[in-house]
């Protein structure tokens, strides 16, 4: 699964630094991601959904640490550009290789 789009919509809060849309393979959108300014840095935030116990839970989100550390840097690249911050180089992140199930 490859990202092949990212787009950031900054914003100017303390903690909260962007909103980002995702495409993967040109065929599949994710909405309201977060870049967050944590105590550790930057990192990013699934959708989540606020429910009756007023607990926040994800409404999608990555399978293993693989996938997960190849949204956020990814996305973390992306939302430097895009604000003109130092940091990461411009090579290109690899997309995790997904095992694929075969049946007998």
């Amino acid at each position: 699964m490859e990202i092949t789009d990212i787009k950031i919509f900054p914003v100017g809060e303390d903690r909260l630094k962007a909103y980002v849309s995702v495409v993967l393979e040109n065929a599949f959108v994710l909405r309201e991601l977060k870049v967050i300014l944590g105590n550790n840095g930057l990192f990013v935030a699934m959708p989540s959904k606020k429910g009756r116990d007023g607990t926040f839970k994800d409404i999608c989100h990555p399978l293993n640490q693989e996938t997960r550390d190849y949204f956020e840097q990814s996305i973390i690249r992306a939302y430097r550009e895009k604000v003109g911050l130092p940091g990461e180089d411009s090579a290109p992140i690899a997309p995790p290789v997904v095992a694929e199930t075969v049946e007998e």
